[in-house]
């Protein structure tokens, strides 16, 4: 342990891989917040464990309706475990309780409303002493096919959405971050997701979610080819090109990156239950995974000149869909976390 001198950023484990894709509508049930929450503090390298989590406030994990109490519930869970929560991610989605933020004027209301109820169990967690960073995130859960009826529109009118929940951000002390997937309209592609925080333009609260495995696929251009980096005959032994690409996409993306999430992908998309196909997650040893994690993330935890931006208070681990089989091993978690110890040994520091 003496090895592992970094303090920052910050290891937190994601709950919602036990109930993203899982449930009724999937092969799957869902596994409890209480299990994940025990998988988490449970698991351990050479003396390090996990600093927090991060939370999707959905049932069965949370009732984003539930109240303060609810939230004071989060908490108390939390500390039970010595863990910091971190990232909260609203339930913006129709079914949810939100609605489209390109929608008509209810479903906008829904989606800003949700938005609100996240934030105010952000602030809530923060004055309870079990937050100490983390934003609100969320991403515009609409299909690209939808937006692609009229791009220019759509996103103007997202791009509206999403400035009403930076007023409600900024009332609460929290700052927003966007997650981009190839599944989510205006946020499908590298460019699209520029275009719309620039669109947006309020950098000092909403800023950008980079998810490893994610990001991969915009190299890929799936769902939107005009924007793809990478050649369609790339040659995954080509690290050079590969390299070339990951800058490519992190110059433009990197400055606006206020949530990172560690990850390995093999270069295919999955989908489960109701949640549309986007970037697979994989083990960080997965033989077919095409990131080198470590490597891979310096693109994004540090600037063109190699310096640390230190934007980043926590880095979290997505295994979002991985089978529950997998997630309910032990060694699953440790080999987890010794990749993120990895990470933070390489780009992290001390305080």
């Amino acid at each position: 342990m003496s090895e592992h001198t970094n303090n920052y950023p910050k290891l937190h484990n994601a709950a919602w891989p036990g109930l993203v894709g899982k449930g009724p509508d999937a092969d799957e049930p869902a596994i409890g917040l209480d299990v994940m929450l025990d998988l988490t503090a449970a698991a351990e390298f050479d003396g390090v464990r996990f600093d927090g989590f991060d939370i999707f406030l959905y049932h069965p994990h949370f009732d984003i309706d539930g109240g303060d109490d609810e939230t004071k519930r989060l908490a108390e869970m939390a500390q039970a475990r010595n863990l910091d929560v971190g990232t909260v991610v609203a339930p913006i989605y129709g079914g949810t309780g939100g609605g489209s933020p390109m929608g008509d004027e209810a479903a906008r209301k829904g989606f800003v409303g949700q938005v609100r109820k996240a934030c105010r169990v952000g602030q809530l967690l923060r004055e309870l002493g079990v937050r100490p960073h983390g934003t609100v995130r969320f991403d515009t859960g609409i299909d690209p096919g939808s937006w692609s009826e009229d791009p220019e529109g759509n996103t103007k009118l997202i791009a509206e959405t999403f400035r009403e929940a930076c007023d409600v951000a900024e009332d609460h002390g929290e700052r927003l971050s966007a997650e981009g997937e190839i599944c989510w309209g205006a946020m499908h592609s590298w460019k699209e997701m520029i275009k719309l925080l620039e669109a947006v333009d309020r950098p000092q609260t909403l800023g950008f979610m980079a998810d490893m495995a994610h990001t991969l696929l915009y190299l890929l251009g799936y769902n939107a080819p005009e924007a793809r980096i990478l050649p369609e005959d790339f040659d995954w032994g080509d690290t050079e090109t590969l390299e070339e690409g990951l800058k490519t996409l992190t110059g433009s993306l990197r400055s606006w990156t206020i949530d990172f999430h560690v990850a390995q992908n093999d270069a295919t998309v999955h989908g489960s239950g109701s949640h549309d196909k986007t970037g697979r997650h994989c083990l960080p040893l997965d033989p077919n995974g095409k990131l080198d994690i470590v490597r891979d993330a310096a693109h994004w935890l540090r600037d063109e000149n190699g310096e640390l931006t230190k934007q980043m208070r926590h880095l979290c681990w997505d295994g979002c869909m991985f089978p529950n089989d997998v997630m309910m091993k032990e060694e699953t978690w440790n080999s987890i976390l010794e990749a993120m110890i990895a990470v933070r040994d390489a780009h992290g520091w001390t305080e």
